[in-house]
């Protein structure tokens, strides 16, 4: 023993000392670790939210990663950056999470992958310095109970895990409500077979390409899905388009005149429905083709996921001329399809029913008409109850004017009066009657007058965004559109946030028109100034009502004693949401794909609303982009080949000044302390 103790103080120890001390440091950081999260949007740590789900997992719930191994760059760091991911969820789960990485050289993984619908994509890589392509696989299946979700063609970072975290959440949600399904789902197809006279491409394959995707979809969910054909008849097509709003198509028939017809396909359940994208479009060609074949399954898979599944309800109020949300071409299509993977959206219509007391927010969009005293009075009562209300108003309303020919004739902008601004008033928000105009603003590009700014159109950068709040926090710049100046004023109970504003070189149209080569900067530059585009106020509010209205069919005597549910202020705290535009809900700014930062922006709102502050920021980690912020041809050029040359030559150059620097200290060393050595200074 005293030999042993001899030869650890002994300097001989030393060495192997050291070795099996790093052997155990390595062995304890192996399972006990420390990661340090320095990115502002907190790109590398898990949110709340993912955290909460799979530590509370009550299945088994299994990754199985298909990555080709020696990706080029940037799919390199993508894989790097998903398996740190996957590393981070299995550090934070319960033993019921498991993840498995497979080597894709291997057929048998590749035939797995496969089997699970994965399948490889095309990928550019630079090759003995010459552009190449070639396929990769870039994909994960997640398998929970009887259900298996993928995420394939996994080729950024961007949004990776809100991508993962809401496939897991809908797949628990999901695989619960499937096993509680009282009955079947029913997948429609409408189709008025007489179309198929007009030699429509696709049209013969539609019966056995929404059969086969059916059967497959119900391979995957418990045979859950009931499929129907049916070739509606004349009287039926107004009514199926009133309900579902699915596909009119019209023709002139040479016997009877006007015919038409439909084409549609609807999952629905109970009340429920949701309406599968399939419809006759035309090419440039003048070509009839059936579009939304080639992805039916995928398609009726996540349908059937938001239609079954426990997802929160929002109310949409209607019977105002409010945005159609059943119109993706022309209405809030796409917003409410934005939604669907998370909430359901209610229409409402003030005039013949209640607000339910279930939801937690309402949205009001685009109302062209005034609201009753009534219909006011419960908007009021839902705020005061706690309840929030997301309002895109427009205070415009655009008509062409009747008998005129549309290119010769602009169209006229009329005032709009809902009533609005008596709750709005109340609540320490106005709404302008105008439209704000940017200097940084979108610009297109026209054939005869080159590149065109429109004003009113303006591109919000960082500057313009709240940095602070989750709704904006990470987004690099979000397009708006029309939009109105929105004021706030102070009170001390209520949280004001403004989420975005325009640019310090905005001004004010009153006498509306969007022509561009109209619209002109003002002479005077002190009268431009920044402007309230969009915010969020919280707390608890003061009733724009005294008491409540009294009906007009009540005629009674007054009873001894009078019973009222009136509230004059809030209960609890509430959040209203404005702002002065319902184009940032329609096709005009949001993509079909759901990934362009408007889109981010109006559903970071309505998770926000309904408290799901963590969604916002998951969805938006890594899209923070660091956009110019300049106007000039000129300018973006100069900061292009700057970018590109001038920091190489800045560097180039720095480091030639060191190099002369190092070079002039030696000859002067050597001259003080040897003046006679002639020999070369070398660096």
């Amino acid at each position: 023993m005293k030999k042993i103790l001899q030869y650890i103080k002994s300097p001989e120890s030393d060495f192997p000392l050291f070795i099996i001390i790093l052997i155990l440091i390595n062995l304890i950081s192996y399972n006990a670790f420390i990661r340090f999260d320095m990115t502002s949007a907190k790109s590398y740590s898990l949110s709340k939210s993912s955290v909460q789900l799979v530590r509370t997992l009550e299945q088994p719930l299994s990754v199985k990663v298909f990555f080709s191994s020696n990706l080029p760059a940037p799919y390199s760091s993508t894989e790097l950056y998903l398996k740190d991911l996957l590393s981070e969820y299995k550090g934070k789960a319960n033993q019921n999470f498991t993840c498995e990485f497979f080597d894709m050289d291997k057929p048998e993984n590749q035939t797995l992958a496969r089997n699970y619908g994965l399948g490889q994509i095309q990928i550019r890589e630079l090759k003995d310095n010459e552009v190449g392509f070639r396929q990769a696989w870039m994909g994960l299946a997640m398998t929970y109970a009887d259900r298996v979700e993928i995420i394939d063609g996994i080729t950024t970072e961007e949004g990776l895990e809100y991508k993962l975290t809401t496939k897991m959440s809908g797949m628990i949600s999901t695989t619960s409500a499937l096993a509680g399904l009282d009955g079947k789902a029913r997948l429609i197809l409408y189709k008025t077979e007489k179309l198929s006279d007009f030699r429509i491409s696709g049209f013969s394959s539609i019966d056995s390409a929404v059969m086969d995707a059916c059967s497959a979809v119900n391979k995957e969910n418990m045979d859950r899905i009931e499929y129907e054909k049916i070739d509606p008849s004349a009287e039926q097509i107004d009514s199926l388009i009133q309900k579902y709003g699915i596909q009119r198509l019209d023709w002139n028939n040479p016997e009877t005149g006007k015919d038409s017809g439909v084409l549609g396909l609807i999952l629905e359940y109970e009340d429920n429905f949701r309406i599968i994208p399939l419809r006759i479009s035309r090419t440039l060609f003048a070509q009839n083709i059936v579009t939304g074949l080639e992805n039916l399954e995928e398609q009726i898979s996540e349908n059937l996921s938001s239609l079954v599944s426990r997802s929160t309800a929002v109310g949409y109020i209607t019977g105002h001329g409010e945005l159609d949300i059943n119109d993706s071409q022309n209405g809030a299509g796409l917003f409410n399809s934005l939604l669907s993977d998370r909430y359901t959206v209610t229409e409402i219509n003030l005039s013949e029913e209640d607000i339910p007391s279930g939801l937690r927010s309402i949205i009001i969009n685009g109302p062209e008409t005034s609201y009753s005293e009534d219909e006011l009075y419960k908007i009021d009562q839902f705020l005061m109850k706690g309840g929030n209300l997301i309002i895109f108003a427009d205070s415009f309303k655009e008509k062409n004017p009747e008998n005129q020919a549309v290119y010769y004739q602009q169209p006229v902008y009329e005032a709009t009066d809902t009533g609005l601004s008596r709750l709005l008033d109340k609540y320490g928000i106005k709404i302008g009657q105008n439209y704000v105009l940017d200097k940084n603003c979108y610009s297109m590009n026209n054939q005869q007058y080159g590149a065109i700014k429109l004003n009113f159109a303006p591109m919000l950068q960082k500057s313009n965004l709240d940095r602070k709040s989750p709704v904006t926090k990470n987004l690099g710049y979000v397009i708006m559109l029309q939009n109105s100046a929105v004021e706030v004023s102070g009170n001390e109970n209520i949280k004001t946030t403004v989420l975005a504003k325009s640019s310090p070189e905005s001004w004010l149209m009153t006498d509306i028109t969007l022509n561009p080569l109209y619209i002109h900067e003002p002479t005077d530059k002190s009268s431009m100034q920044s402007y309230n585009l969009a915010v969020i106020s919280e707390g608890k509010f003061i009733s724009a009502f005294e008491s409540e209205p009294e009906s007009e069919e009540d005629t009674s005597e007054k009873e001894t004693f009078t019973a009222s549910s009136h509230l004059s202020q809030s209960i609890q705290t509430g959040r209203i949401f404005v702002t002065g535009s319902s184009k940032l809900t329609t096709s005009q700014l949001i993509d079909e794909g759901g990934q362009q930062p408007v889109a981010m922006f109006v559903r970071n709102v309505v998770d926000y609303m309904n408290g799901e502050e963590d969604l916002c920021t998951m969805r938006t980690k890594g899209l923070s982009l660091n956009t110019l912020k300049i106007n000039s041809g000129k300018s973006a050029t100069f900061a292009k080949y700057f970018n590109e040359i001038g920091l190489v030559v800045l560097v180039a150059a720095a480091g030639l000044a060191v190099w002369t620097a190092r070079i002039s200290r030696r000859r002067r060393i050597r001259n003080k302390y040897n003046p006679d050595d002639r020999r070369e200074i070398k660096n």
